[in-house]
Protein backbone atom coordinates (compact mmCIF):
# COMPACT_ATOMS: atom_id res chain seq x y z
CA UNK A 1 0.00 0.00 0.00
CA UNK A 2 1.91 3.54 -1.06
CA UNK A 3 2.00 6.80 1.43
CA UNK A 4 -1.20 7.88 -0.54
CA UNK A 5 -3.52 5.63 0.77
CA UNK A 6 -2.21 4.63 4.58
CA UNK A 7 -2.11 8.67 5.46
CA UNK A 8 -5.72 9.85 6.71
CA UNK A 9 -5.74 13.80 7.47
CA UNK A 10 -7.61 16.28 9.16
CA UNK A 11 -9.08 19.21 6.96
CA UNK A 12 -6.87 21.64 8.85
CA UNK A 13 -3.85 19.22 8.03
CA UNK A 14 -4.98 18.77 4.22
CA UNK A 15 -5.22 22.73 4.05
CA UNK A 16 -1.28 22.51 5.58
CA UNK A 17 -0.35 20.14 2.82
CA UNK A 18 -1.90 22.28 0.24
CA UNK A 19 -0.18 25.91 1.43
CA UNK A 20 2.91 24.00 1.71
CA UNK A 21 2.78 22.91 -2.13
CA UNK A 22 1.38 26.66 -3.48
CA UNK A 23 3.56 28.92 -1.36
CA UNK A 24 7.01 26.62 -1.00
CA UNK A 25 6.77 24.19 -3.62
CA UNK A 26 5.51 26.67 -6.08
CA UNK A 27 2.69 24.75 -7.81
CA UNK A 28 -0.01 27.00 -8.37
CA UNK A 29 -3.02 26.84 -7.70
CA UNK A 30 -4.75 26.77 -10.47
CA UNK A 31 -2.55 24.12 -11.44
CA UNK A 32 -3.34 22.54 -8.44
CA UNK A 33 -7.23 22.53 -9.48
CA UNK A 34 -6.68 21.31 -12.84
CA UNK A 35 -4.58 18.18 -11.75
CA UNK A 36 -7.64 17.33 -9.40
CA UNK A 37 -10.09 17.70 -12.12
CA UNK A 38 -7.83 15.36 -14.60
CA UNK A 39 -7.15 12.88 -11.84
CA UNK A 40 -11.37 12.91 -11.09
CA UNK A 41 -12.68 12.83 -14.37
CA UNK A 42 -10.17 9.44 -15.06
CA UNK A 43 -12.16 8.08 -11.88
CA UNK A 44 -15.34 8.91 -13.74
CA UNK A 45 -14.39 7.80 -17.14
CA UNK A 46 -14.31 4.20 -15.81
CA UNK A 47 -17.90 4.38 -15.24
CA UNK A 48 -19.46 7.15 -17.62
CA UNK A 49 -19.80 5.16 -20.76
CA UNK A 50 -23.78 5.44 -22.08
CA UNK A 51 -24.26 8.06 -18.89
CA UNK A 52 -25.93 11.52 -19.24
CA UNK A 53 -24.09 12.91 -16.14
CA UNK A 54 -25.46 16.00 -14.14
CA UNK A 55 -22.08 17.70 -12.18
CA UNK A 56 -23.55 20.26 -9.13
CA UNK A 57 -21.27 22.54 -7.41
CA UNK A 58 -20.80 24.75 -5.11
CA UNK A 59 -19.16 28.68 -5.17
CA UNK A 60 -16.08 27.59 -3.30
CA UNK A 61 -13.33 25.98 -4.81
CA UNK A 62 -14.78 22.54 -4.37
CA UNK A 63 -17.34 24.08 -6.94
CA UNK A 64 -14.37 25.09 -9.18
CA UNK A 65 -13.07 21.32 -9.53
CA UNK A 66 -16.06 20.21 -10.50
CA UNK A 67 -16.72 22.99 -13.44
CA UNK A 68 -13.22 22.15 -14.49
CA UNK A 69 -14.40 17.86 -14.23
CA UNK A 70 -17.49 19.27 -16.59
CA UNK A 71 -14.98 20.60 -19.17
CA UNK A 72 -12.80 17.90 -19.23
CA UNK A 73 -15.56 15.29 -19.72
CA UNK A 74 -17.58 17.26 -22.46
CA UNK A 75 -14.31 17.68 -24.24
CA UNK A 76 -13.76 14.13 -23.82
CA UNK A 77 -17.28 13.83 -25.80
CA UNK A 78 -19.21 12.75 -23.01
CA UNK A 79 -23.06 13.70 -22.12
CA UNK A 80 -22.60 16.38 -19.15
CA UNK A 81 -24.51 19.21 -17.67
CA UNK A 82 -23.50 21.32 -15.21
CA UNK A 83 -25.01 23.19 -12.05
CA UNK A 84 -23.40 26.37 -10.22
CA UNK A 85 -25.58 26.77 -7.02
CA UNK A 86 -24.84 30.13 -5.76
CA UNK A 87 -24.25 33.31 -6.79
CA UNK A 88 -21.23 33.67 -9.12
CA UNK A 89 -19.96 36.92 -8.80
CA UNK A 90 -19.19 35.54 -5.31
CA UNK A 91 -17.53 32.52 -6.31
CA UNK A 92 -14.31 32.12 -5.11
CA UNK A 93 -11.37 33.43 -7.99
CA UNK A 94 -10.04 29.89 -9.36
CA UNK A 95 -14.14 28.90 -9.51
CA UNK A 96 -14.58 32.10 -11.76
CA UNK A 97 -11.90 31.26 -13.94
CA UNK A 98 -13.31 27.97 -14.57
CA UNK A 99 -16.64 29.17 -15.05
CA UNK A 100 -15.23 31.49 -17.57
CA UNK A 101 -13.31 28.56 -19.51
CA UNK A 102 -16.78 26.72 -19.34
CA UNK A 103 -18.34 29.50 -20.84
CA UNK A 104 -16.05 29.53 -23.17
CA UNK A 105 -16.69 26.25 -25.01
CA UNK A 106 -20.93 26.94 -24.75
CA UNK A 107 -21.07 24.11 -22.07
CA UNK A 108 -24.53 23.84 -20.40
CA UNK A 109 -24.48 25.37 -16.76
CA UNK A 110 -27.89 26.01 -14.99
CA UNK A 111 -28.56 28.00 -11.91
CA UNK A 112 -30.99 25.14 -10.53
CA UNK A 113 -31.58 21.64 -11.12
CA UNK A 114 -33.01 20.16 -13.85
CA UNK A 115 -35.57 17.15 -14.18
CA UNK A 116 -33.18 14.60 -12.54
CA UNK A 117 -34.78 11.91 -13.76
CA UNK A 118 -33.11 12.99 -17.18
CA UNK A 119 -29.60 11.93 -16.04
CA UNK A 120 -28.32 8.92 -14.30
CA UNK A 121 -25.20 9.83 -13.22
CA UNK A 122 -24.60 12.50 -10.26
CA UNK A 123 -21.27 14.60 -8.87
CA UNK A 124 -21.45 16.06 -6.21
CA UNK A 125 -19.05 19.14 -5.88
CA UNK A 126 -20.77 21.52 -3.85
CA UNK A 127 -18.86 21.52 -0.61
CA UNK A 128 -15.49 20.24 0.42
CA UNK A 129 -13.61 19.46 3.02
CA UNK A 130 -14.09 23.45 5.02
CA UNK A 131 -17.29 22.93 5.61
CA UNK A 132 -18.23 23.27 9.41
CA UNK A 133 -21.64 24.43 9.52
CA UNK A 134 -24.92 22.92 8.79
CA UNK A 135 -26.89 22.49 5.48
CA UNK A 136 -29.92 24.38 5.50
CA UNK A 137 -32.45 26.09 3.48
CA UNK A 138 -32.61 25.47 -0.51
CA UNK A 139 -29.42 23.58 -0.20
CA UNK A 140 -30.64 21.14 2.00
CA UNK A 141 -33.46 20.68 -0.33
CA UNK A 142 -31.07 20.50 -3.56
CA UNK A 143 -29.11 17.63 -1.75
CA UNK A 144 -32.35 15.93 -0.42
CA UNK A 145 -33.51 15.67 -4.05
CA UNK A 146 -29.73 14.55 -5.14
CA UNK A 147 -29.73 11.58 -2.99
CA UNK A 148 -33.26 10.75 -4.02
CA UNK A 149 -32.52 10.61 -7.78
CA UNK A 150 -31.94 7.14 -9.18
CA UNK A 151 -28.44 7.85 -10.59
CA UNK A 152 -24.88 6.43 -9.52
CA UNK A 153 -23.34 9.06 -7.78
CA UNK A 154 -20.01 10.16 -7.45
CA UNK A 155 -18.61 12.77 -5.00
CA UNK A 156 -15.34 15.33 -5.55
CA UNK A 157 -12.70 15.30 -2.65
CA UNK A 158 -15.88 14.88 0.02
CA UNK A 159 -19.26 14.11 0.28
CA UNK A 160 -21.24 17.36 0.18
CA UNK A 161 -22.38 17.73 4.35
CA UNK A 162 -19.62 15.37 5.88
CA UNK A 163 -17.74 17.24 8.08
CA UNK A 164 -14.13 16.36 7.31
CA UNK A 165 -12.94 15.78 10.45
CA UNK A 166 -15.84 13.55 12.34
CA UNK A 167 -17.97 11.90 9.68
CA UNK A 168 -20.99 13.57 11.14
CA UNK A 169 -23.55 14.88 9.02
CA UNK A 170 -24.00 18.63 8.81
CA UNK A 171 -27.83 18.79 8.68
CA UNK A 172 -27.81 16.87 5.61
CA UNK A 173 -25.39 15.00 3.31
CA UNK A 174 -24.97 13.70 0.16
CA UNK A 175 -24.39 9.98 -0.67
CA UNK A 176 -21.57 8.48 -2.87
CA UNK A 177 -21.03 5.54 -4.56
CA UNK A 178 -17.25 6.63 -4.92
CA UNK A 179 -15.45 9.65 -3.21
CA UNK A 180 -12.65 10.60 -5.46
CA UNK A 181 -10.59 12.50 -2.84
CA UNK A 182 -7.60 14.80 -3.29
CA UNK A 183 -3.86 13.21 -2.18
CA UNK A 184 -4.98 11.70 0.96
CA UNK A 185 -8.14 10.19 2.78
CA UNK A 186 -9.95 12.43 5.21
CA UNK A 187 -10.49 11.32 8.68
CA UNK A 188 -14.47 11.92 8.13
CA UNK A 189 -14.66 9.42 5.25
CA UNK A 190 -13.43 6.68 8.02
CA UNK A 191 -15.46 7.47 11.00
CA UNK A 192 -19.47 7.71 12.02
CA UNK A 193 -21.27 8.44 8.66
CA UNK A 194 -19.05 9.31 6.68
CA UNK A 195 -18.17 5.74 6.17
CA UNK A 196 -20.95 4.95 4.63
CA UNK A 197 -21.98 8.43 3.05
CA UNK A 198 -18.91 8.80 1.33
CA UNK A 199 -19.07 4.84 0.03
CA UNK A 200 -15.71 3.81 -1.99
CA UNK A 201 -13.02 6.24 -1.06
CA UNK A 202 -10.35 6.70 -3.88
CA UNK A 203 -7.37 8.66 -3.02
CA UNK A 204 -5.66 10.51 -6.47
CA UNK A 205 -2.39 12.26 -6.69
CA UNK A 206 -2.57 15.59 -7.77
CA UNK A 207 0.97 16.41 -6.77
CA UNK A 208 0.51 17.48 -3.11
CA UNK A 209 2.88 17.05 -0.34
CA UNK A 210 3.06 17.62 3.14
CA UNK A 211 6.17 19.80 4.51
Amino acid sequence: MNEMNEKILTAAQMAACDQHTIEVIGIPSLVLMERAALKTAEVIQEHADGHKILVVCGTGNNGGDGLAVTRLLYLAGYDVTAVLLGDPDKASAQTKTQLKIVNYYEIPVFDKLPNLAEFTMIVDAIFGIGLSRPITGELAQVITQLNDAQAEKFAVDMPSGIHADTGDILGVAFKADITVTMAYKKVGQTENDGITYAGEVLPVDIGVYQE
